[in-house]
């Protein structure tokens, strides 16, 4: 990473009296999570299913194929050991300045939630709550992981258990779109890391931001670069870190 481009990011941040992160599967790879689109990630390397990832985490699949659902989504989701990366921390320690806002993000890891992170948007819900799609009573998690991919049925009820995720089919919660769209347009400067911007309507929610500055960091090229103040391909995590790191308040 270039050194001036760092320091005009923390400037960038510095000058801001807003700034939000929004945030894609790109941020979890580091951790060890597979992205969808990538040589190594869910639809390249899931051969034995015979469909498409997406159509496993489909409303309609999960309801007539619970047994393919989970088996899938235990071995991919539920059964690692992933821990937060150098990018969910930086996160976390810009909250902590009272720079950084929010966190939106489409993952359902919850890993910006264990560095540290406390305004967490999850666009897309999270693995870390199963309930009962019959009479809406919770799952504990650990439960559900025990299972080891078996289907889950609630001990109240009977009824199938399923993540507290929006599946392929489903609508986003509008309180959670509220909340999001709220923090893009009140934000100044924009930071967008590890996300293609291909996935709607998460990435429609951009349209809302009229601040000053986006900071685009992503592998690949994105339909906002054009747009960005500053464009980084570099690792995220190393990016965030020694921008963060560079900002006044963390040299005191």
């Amino acid at each position: 990473m270039e050194e001036n481009k760092k320091q005009e990011f923390a400037s960038l941040i510095s000058k801001s009296r807003s700034t939000v992160f929004f945030g894609g599967a790109g941020v979890s790879t580091e951790s060890g999570m597979k992205d969808y689109r990538s040589e190594d990630g869910l639809y390249n390397t899931v051969k034995k299913y015979k469909v498409s990832p997406e159509t496993i985490l489909s409303h309609s699949f999960f309801m007539a194929h619970p047994d393919v659902f989970y088996d899938f989504y235990y071995h991919y989701f539920l059964n690692t050991t992933a821990e937060p990366n150098r990018a969910h921390y930086a996160l976390a320690q810009l909250e902590q300045t009272g720079r950084l806002k929010a966190v939106i993000t489409q993952n359902i890891d919850g890993l910006h939630q264990r560095a540290g992170s406390r305004n967490v948007i999850e666009l897309h819900g999270t693995t870390l709550k199963h309930y009962c799609a019959d009479c809406r009573t919770v799952m504990p998690n650990e439960a559900v992981r025990a299972l080891r991919g078996g289907i889950p049925r609630c001990e109240k009820c009977g009824g199938l258990v399923r993540p507290d995720v929006v599946l392929y089919e489903e609508s986003l919660n509008a309180r959670v779109i509220e909340a999001a769209v709220d923090a893009i347009a009140a934000a100044e400067l924009l930071i967008i890391g590890g996300t293609s911007l291909a996935v709607y309507p998460a990435a429609g929610f951009l349209r809302y931001f009229n601040g000053d500055h986006i900071v685009l960091i992503n592998r690949d090229e994105t339909q906002y670069d054009s747009r960005a103040t500053l464009v980084f391909r570099d690792s995220i995590g190393e990016v965030l870190s020694q921008t963060v790191a560079a900002l006044p308040e963390m040299n005191n």
